[in-house]
């Protein structure tokens, strides 16, 4: 692999939101033209198209937005991988780059998701046989609360700290502009909402939103060349992880142990610790995944995630902010685009242009996805030295 590094030179993202008006090939369009005119450049600087999309996998969706912004003969990719579908594409051409292929690469997540409704999943067990109804359901709500309640019952975590992460996202969103809600969302008001499957609320759980976000990857030649390296975001890792084997019975997904590997991993690659973070986009597809991911993470011991909550740590102005953005719970969780819009967001702090829930300061940020508790994307990235 080349040791040269790889540089996020243009980002953006549409406003969540819903637009069932606007087509697929549209919305990643438009994102695409706001990553193009924040780098600076034309689709004819672009050398390959990586596009992420889950929900029409086979349509193809990379060729349609070329058809949009320009057909230019350049190789298009298109990547399906669940939640980590966004960081998939991110990755793939952070990997070209590196391989030597190309300079310029483009990578684009989009979703139409408003009106899904909750999105199932599960399947079987390794003897074929749907957990569904039979050892509870594999619908990812029942998953993340499952596994909140393992956390509940080991380390005490209560109710009220897992509605508090509603709190805190709801009020982060509130400074977001692009976020598809900007509600404030008072822990009385979380906890009486509806309940969709204890401990998790309605207000507890991600927002189907239509979305699109895109990426200019350059190597650190081109960023140069082009005289980009005032607002160049340099990527210090990009990891990607599946779960290892492992003899067990559980119907359930482990949705702990891809994201510690790839962690462990991330870290490694970035030559930084859990502690040299200044902000943190984490996957809180529910309250109680962010809890979770805390731990998985690294950003404090196992058994010490309600304490980060009770004392504010993951809050604006906290020592390790955690989804400024708002997150999946407000920002909205079009599931092709949140790996990319993850990165935005932390690219933006790390340019200083966050605006009213800016990160003081921020120089590290950590962006995190994972797909069905069995896909990890994590990319580490570094702003600009100026």
């Amino acid at each position: 692999m080349g040791s040269e590094d790889i540089y996020i030179a243009g980002i953006d993202m549409i406003k969540f939101g819903k637009f069932p008006d606007i087509s697929i090939a549209k919305l990643g369009a438009e994102a695409a033209h706001l990553a193009l005119d924040d780098a600076g450049i034309t689709i004819n600087d672009i050398e390959a198209l990586y596009s992420g999309n889950l929900m029409m996998a086979s349509g193809m969706v990379g060729q349609q937005i070329q058809q949009e912004i320009g057909q230019t003969g350049i190789p298009v990719v298109n990547c399906a991988n669940a939640c980590a579908t966004g960081a998939t594409a991110l990755r793939e051409g952070w990997t070209a780059i590196k391989a030597g292929l190309y300079d310029i690469v483009m990578a684009v997540g989009v979703e139409k998701l408003a009106g899904a409704g909750m999105l199932g999943g599960g399947g079987g067990n390794k003897k074929g046989i749907s957990s569904e109804g039979l050892l509870g359901s594999g619908a990812m709500p029942c998953v993340f609360a499952e596994a909140g309640m393992a956390h509940s019952k080991e380390y005490g975590t209560t109710f009220e700290q897992f509605a508090q992460i509603a709190v805190k996202n709801h009020h982060h969103s509130t400074m977001n502009p692009k976020a598809r809600y900007q509600i404030e969302t008072p822990l009385d008001e979380v906890m009486n909402a509806e309940m969709i499957s204890y401990p998790n609320t309605k207000l507890m759980c991600s927002a189907n939103v239509d979305g699109a976000a895109a990426a200019v990857l350059m190597s650190e030649k081109k960023v140069k060349e082009l005289g980009l390296m005032s607002q160049a975001v340099k990527i210090r890792a990009s990891i990607l992880t599946t779960d290892p084997w492992t003899d067990r019975d559980e119907v359930m997904p482990d949705i702990n142990t891809c994201t510690r590997n790839a962690a462990a991993q991330a870290y490694e690659m970035a030559g930084v610790g859990p502690e040299d973070l200044d902000l943190v986009e984490l996957h809180d597809c529910f309250a109680t995944a962010e809890v979770l991911h805390y731990e998985n993470l690294g950003l404090c011991a196992d058994g010490e995630a309600p304490k980060l909550i009770d004392e504010k740590t993951t809050w604006l102005g906290g020592r390790i902010p955690v989804n400024l953005s708002g997150g999946l719970l407000s920002k909205g969780h079009p599931i092709g685009a949140t790996g990319i819009a993850n990165v935005y967001e932390i690219s933006t702090h790390l340019r200083g242009g966050a605006g009213k829930r800016q990160a003081e300061g921020a120089r590290i940020g950590l962006a995190h996805v994972i797909g069905l508790g069995t896909c990890c994307g994590i990319h580490i990235l570094e702003g600009p030295s100026n």
